[in-house]
């Protein structure tokens, strides 16, 4: 299973994408109680809840990793965790899979500048205050002791999301066993 965490518009849903599009990886789809944006497919790209719901599900110990972020809930169903998955997860998601010291789980940093981020943002629509928030947030929330150790961290300014995708795929696939 693939990993994957970074700040804000760093490249992880586009990277993801490409991870299962060109090497069969399945996508790891999670829950939320935040907005779709118009660009979404429920219960492909999450499955968007009610809070309450959320809430709900989360009492009954449906998810193996709970958080909320920018004052929305999101989280992983237990009944999700495989090989040749790839989910995306926040720095607190990211503690509870490395402790599971699962080897077959590869955890992927992808790293980028505050500069390219915030042009992502702009590009996929999101408003002026949606993104200074995010920034401000993510300057917080993955400061280098919140993240801690990876497998791997993914330079994503200096590389296309092909590239990035294919280095991730080499380097899983060194490590895992099948």
């Amino acid at each position: 299973m693939i990993i994957l965490v970074g700040a804000s518009a760093s490249g992880k849903t586009e990277v993801a994408k490409k991870l299962i599009k060109n090497y069969g990886f399945v996508k790891v789809v999670t829950y939320t109680t935040r907005k779709k944006r118009e660009s979404e497919v429920n219960n492909i790209d999450y499955h968007f809840i009610t809070e309450n719901k959320f809430l709900k599900l989360k009492e009954e110990n449906f998810f193996l990793e709970t958080t909320l972020y920018n004052g929305n809930y999101y989280g992983t169903p237990l009944n999700e965790i495989d090989v040749n998955k790839v989910l995306i997860v926040d720095p607190k998601g990211l503690k509870i899979f490395k402790k599971l010291k699962n080897p077959s789980i590869i955890t992927f940093y992808i790293t980028g500048s505050e500069e390219n981020r915030r042009k992502r943002m702009e590009q996929r629509g999101d408003s002026k205050e949606e993104i200074e928030k995010r920034i401000q947030n993510d300057k917080k929330d993955f400061a280098y002791k919140n993240i801690g150790k990876t497998d791997f961290v993914i330079d994503g300014d200096n590389k296309t999301i092909t590239e990035m995708a294919q280095e991730i795929y080499y380097k899983y696939s060194s490590k895992v066993k099948f």
